[in-house]
């Protein structure tokens, strides 16, 4: 039995909790700037492991990414075992971050997976010719005004947006595939965007195990071990609650708006 069986040791947990990007000021989004502080204190805690919880929809495939290779670094930096439990949801950018750890542990009801890549927009040219506007706009390129909601949409900006989203699922099922290897099972619908519960996506080697953080960690470490939570960066109460300085921005209630269809896609 190791020495932290009989004195008991404590696990820092970081909770990355939220749309992943530069979010809207009602609920501000998770990016590298926002986690790095909290990440650096627990990874230089004393103890053997280091806990994520983790509970987003996915959002910008860039900070995603960045958020990962930063946790891989810090646990081979201070040799650290890093362990991810899923709450509600860990989906497409979420399960991007939950994949930086050497084990997943979720809920039964957990929602996991949706590796793929979404773009979603609106068209409103027959919007505009309804109400009498004219559209002007001026550019020096001609693709710099692709996939303009004012304009009909053409095929030939359609063929730009997927190879971009293309690029990023490649990066996104390599990710995956070099963190998950040979645990990940054979299955058609693995890298097309679905999404499961704890409870298939278990054989499916999307997770390691259906579990809990405190009775998880428990078992692995004795039954001495306590967790401990290691607080996000304060921001002031208006600029942190109502992302403003004086009052209700309009950029907050579309990030706010953005969020909610975010977590709105996995019924949360």
């Amino acid at each position: 039995m190791r020495f932290w069986r009989k004195k008991g040791v404590v696990i820092p947990v970081v909770r990355l909790s939220g749309v992943i990007g530069a979010g809207g000021g009602l609920r501000p989004g998770l990016t590298l700037n926002a986690v790095a502080g909290p990440l650096e204190k627990a990874f230089k805690m004393k103890g053997p492991a280091v806990a994520l919880a983790i509970n987003s929809p996915g959002g910008s495939p860039v900070q995603s990414s960045l958020i990962g290779t930063r946790i891989r670094a810090l646990a081979t930096e201070h040799d650290k075992t890093v362990f991810a439990f899923v709450e509600d949801v860990a989906a497409s950018g979420g399960y991007w971050l939950a994949c930086a750890a050497d084990e997943i542990i979720a809920d039964a009801s957990s929602v996991v997976g949706s590796i793929g890549v979404v773009s979603a927009s609106f068209g409103f040219t027959e919007l505009i010719e309804k109400i009498g506007v004219e559209r002007r706009v001026y550019t020096t390129g001609e693709n710099k005004s692709i996939l303009d909601p004012f304009k009909p949409e053409k095929e030939s900006d359609l063929v730009i947006l997927r190879g971009v989203q293309n690029d990023i699922l490649d990066a996104f099922v390599t990710h995956v595939k070099s963190r998950r290897g040979a645990k990940l099972a054979d299955d058609p619908d693995m890298f097309t965007g679905r999404f499961w519960t704890g409870t298939t996506a278990l054989p499916l080697g999307l997770i390691d195990g259906i579990g809990d953080m405190r009775s998880t960690l428990r078992e692995r470490y004795g039954d001495k071990t306590t967790l401990r939570v290691v607080p996000m960066q304060r921001r002031g109460f208006l600029r942190g609650r109502l992302g403003l300085e004086t009052g209700l921005s309009a950029e907050a209630l579309i990030g706010a708006i953005r969020s909610d269809r975010l977590w709105d896609r996995y019924g949360i």
